[in-house]
């Protein structure tokens, strides 16, 4: 059996005494933003099965995709869109062992977070 030191190993931080970091925060952001594109896809999908099944359809469909609801949802959908796309970035750098230290890492999920706000910005703008 294996010689497990027990008494020496250090306590998980407890949640009081942890403080998060900028590259833990990005992460769980890159979670929350994969499943909500998901709920931005199938609303994008109900739309067009709804333009193709009947006029009444598509009419309530395209009611709640252009109202003020649905401009937040596509909005934010595509601040998700961004940012999920940069954290995707920041993961192939990090798959090519580059920027893995402490300081270079959280450089890169500032970029990540205030470039996603910027395309975002520009992209409502544009289109």
């Amino acid at each position: 059996m294996a010689d497990v030191n027990r008494g020496n190993r250090p306590l998980s931080p407890h949640l009081q005494v942890y403080r998060p970091q900028i590259t833990s925060i990005t992460s769980i952001l890159t979670r929350i933003t994969g499943n909500a594109l998901i709920v931005s896809a199938l609303l994008i999908a109900w739309w067009f099965l709804a333009a193709a099944t009947s006029e009444d359809y598509f009419r309530t469909a395209n009611a709640v995709m252009t109202s003020w609801f649905g401009d937040i949802v596509m909005s934010l959908s595509v601040l998700g869109l961004w940012y999920h796309t940069l954290a995707g970035v920041r993961h192939l750098i990090w798959d090519n062992g580059k920027m893995l230290d402490l300081e270079p890492a959280q450089k890169l999920g500032w970029f990540v977070i205030i470039g996603s706000v910027v395309l975002t910005v520009l992209t409502l703008v544009i289109v």
